[in-house]
């Protein structure tokens, strides 16, 4: 009778021995970033800051006794690499979640392969509303453009004393798009006005058409809801052309290429960013400290949001207990006063935090705080 169940009991402990080596590996962590093209200067730091933050927690120890593993692939900056690297991290290597991506049009091409593998996403930085909106298995970090909208609207009217603006929109990105709306709805609630707007294409270098249609407007104030490649050549070409009038964007202008290519003609101007590293809070304080000494430089926003993005997908696998999919997404939504390095988090039903944002200028080369907007 024994030998007759041999070959069943070879296959139950084969099982069985599969299992305990599955338990005894790594936990695999899928990052998708754009960490060549021309939104790099994204990937590249978010990346970092991952990659310090599973550093960190391996040298802890681990989660739940093992050690994290993060598996990297290249968005390329280009549309349509993310949905064939994610599908590659998903199918391929067997991740357990997905930290990705920075940009809200690329994160918009993953958050459906995801969700239909039940396979949890957090973006660090994608702040477009519709980002959470493609299921209940996607997840951030950062505060969405609404808000956003809100902060830019309000540090115009209060702080720039700005009544009439002009607005410069990427039509082919959604997050540009997305800010420009939410930023003309709540300057009008403050009395203010759009005078005029132009727009442009991801990849265009010549913005002086839509500059000086701005300046015969006679707008005081000209808001840039794009991200750095852009804004750095439309900052030249606008104090070209004789306007000096203020500008401003939002977090998409946060990256040291900024000044590399704006030189003098992006002094003085301003952006909404999550996350200053000029701030005194211990957390922040200690967290530039290790993040110098690991990489030979400051930490930014996306750093931050990247190092927190796998920070707090630690906290729910302690507090899931698992890796499975469906728990693990669970103990993420249930995220509350978590506390990162970017701030507090505690997320809402649709999986967005409600976070403080900050404002910083250019001064002397250097990106600086202004000020701390609240919710």
């Amino acid at each position: 009778m024994i030998q007759a169940f041999r070959p069943l009991l070879s296959v139950v402990a084969a099982s069985w021995l599969a299992a305990v080596a599955a338990a005894q590996g790594t936990i695999k962590i899928g990052e998708f970033a754009s960490l060549t093209g021309k939104e790099a200067a994204y990937g590249q730091s978010s990346h970092k800051g991952a990659t310090l933050a599973v550093e960190e927690v391996n040298a802890a120890g681990g989660v739940l006794g093992r050690k994290l593993e993060l598996i990297v692939e290249d968005t390329q900056s280009k549309p349509g690499e993310s949905a064939t690297v994610v599908k590659k991290l998903i199918s391929r290597d067997k991740v357990v979640a997905i930290i990705g991506e920075v940009a809200s049009s690329r994160s918009l091409e993953a958050a459906p392969i995801c969700q239909n593998a039940k396979i949890p996403m957090i973006s660090p930085s994608s702040t477009a509303p519709d980002v959470t909106a493609r299921g209940n298995y996607i997840f951030r970090v950062c505060f969405i453009d609404p808000f956003q909208g809100v902060v830019m609207a309000k540090f115009a009217h209060d702080t720039l004393k700005l009544r009439k603006a002009a607005l410069l929109t990427s039509v082919s990105s959604a997050y540009s798009v997305g800010l420009a709306r939410f930023f003309k709805e709540h300057f009008a609630t403050r009395g203010g006005k759009v005078l005029i707007e132009q727009r442009y294409s991801e990849g265009d270098k010549d913005f002086k058409a839509q500059l000086t249609a701005i300046k015969a407007a006679g707008a005081d104030g000209i808001l840039v809801p794009g991200y750095y490649a852009e804004a750095a050549l439309i900052c030249k070409q606008a104090r070209d052309l004789g306007l000096t009038v203020p500008i401003f964007g939002g977090d998409g202008w946060e990256a040291a290429e900024l000044v590399e290519i704006g030189g003098k003609a992006v002094e003085g101007t301003y952006f909404a960013t999550h996350y200053s590293p000029e701030s005194s809070d211990p957390e922040v304080v200690a967290f530039n400290q290790r993040f110098k000494q690991r990489w030979g430089s400051a930490s930014d926003t996306l750093s931050g949001q990247g190092y927190d993005a796998v920070m707090m997908l630690v906290d729910a696998l302690k507090r899931a207990g698992t890796t499975e999919g469906p728990k693990l997404r669970d103990a993420l939504a249930a995220t509350k006063n978590f506390k990162g390095v970017t701030g507090t988090t505690t997320l809402d039903a649709q999986r967005n935090p409600t976070k403080s944002a900050v404002v910083l200028t250019v001064k002397n080369g250097r990106f600086a705080f202004v000020e701390r907007i609240e919710p």
